[in-house]
């Protein structure tokens, strides 16, 4: 586990750190069926751990810094009820989503023979309770208004603890939707205090996270943990980015920076799946550089997000990155 200090370091070295995306939409492009999974990929860490090693494996070469666990939908309980296993060799199987990406960092680290290059990291993926619940509750937060603090620290325990404990370089907590859930985590995370960690949500709008709660009042929640490394949003429209943004930019903390990595802007609709909007899709590679000029240390993409455009996102940011003009 890297100090808070040396990620921060890390993020700074050479332009922000560029994320993978859609490991799901990856998985699926390869021929794997997820859809209705109650286990969604984290199924295969049981099935198919090969498959996933494939996946984070194309996304290095296109370019990731970051690598993210397939364990954004996994549980102790979720692998206990489907996969009919123990106790004990669930919390093995969450482990093995951290083993399953590392060994794919060090493999991609022999075959490149790349001197001054990045050495990649893990993020430790961490989704809410909504996914969980497999109602589309991660776009509402709306299980949280039934739900104490306490209750989400412990259904959140044990799957942080297997990430830590199985090494993660950072935790992931992404698509969170929720205020509570956020203070939750936040509060979560001091028992684990080796861990460092980003707290990423999905968002309705250019102010607000997806349960109604401004942005300027999640960011201020983050900025009580000096184990967060990184605050920001994901999984949401890329036009939403700047404004969600500039809303909160005033009340950032100075050792905190942004990360950001939207999908492709198409929606999610719980019986038809990904549905796009009909308008002109805007490009990541393009929105970057003013991303990365409000802040953002940490940049990739989410769901519909492949390693054709994680390729296209780092050759953005290289150039910008080595341009005479974008020295600050």
């Amino acid at each position: 586990m890297r100090s808070s200090a040396c990620l921060r370091q890390y993020m700074n070295d050479n332009g922000p750190l560029i994320l993978d995306g859609g490991l799901a939409t990856e998985l699926e492009a390869q021929g794997v069926q997820l859809q209705g999974d109650p286990l969604w990929s984290a199924r295969l860490l049981h099935t198919n751990p090969q498959v996933i090693r494939d996946a984070h494996y194309r996304f290095l070469h296109s370019g990731a810094d970051v690598i993210t666990t397939a364990t954004y939908q996994a549980s102790i309980t979720g692998f206990i009820d489907h996969l009919d296993m123990s106790s004990e060799g669930a919390r093995e199987l969450l482990m093995s989503g951290v083993h399953v990406a590392k060994e794919t960092v060090e493999r991609f680290v022999i075959d490149s023979h790349s001197k001054g290059q990045r050495y990649p990291l893990v993020a430790g993926s961490v989704g809410p309770y909504g996914a969980f619940l497999q109602n589309g509750s991660e776009y509402t937060g709306a299980y949280a208004e039934e739900m104490s603090i306490e209750e989400l620290k412990v259904w959140h325990r044990p799957q942080v603890d297997c990430l830590a404990a199985a090494g993660a370089d950072v935790i992931a907590f992404e698509t969170i939707p929720s205020i509570k859930e956020a203070e939750a985590l936040v509060e979560l995370l001091r028992e684990f205090p080796n861990s460092k960690a980003w707290l990423s949500f999905s968002c309705k709008d250019g102010k607000c996270i997806s349960d109604g709660s401004l942005l300027t009042d999640v960011v201020q929640i983050a900025n009580r943990s000096k184990q967060l490394v990184a605050v920001g949003v994901n999984c949401c429209r890329p036009a939403l980015v700047e404004p969600l943004l500039d809303s909160a930019k005033s009340l950032l903390s100075p050792d905190m920076c942004w990360v950001v990595y939207p999908n492709s802007g198409e929606e999610w609709d719980t019986e038809r799946g990904w549905q796009t909007s009909g308008k002109t899709p805007v490009s990541l590679p393009e929105l970057s550089h003013t991303w990365m000029k409000q802040g953002a240390a940490l940049i990739g993409g989410c769901c519909r997000i492949g390693p054709t455009h994680i390729a296209e996102l780092k050759q953005q940011l290289k150039v910008s990155c080595t341009s005479p003009a974008s020295a600050v």
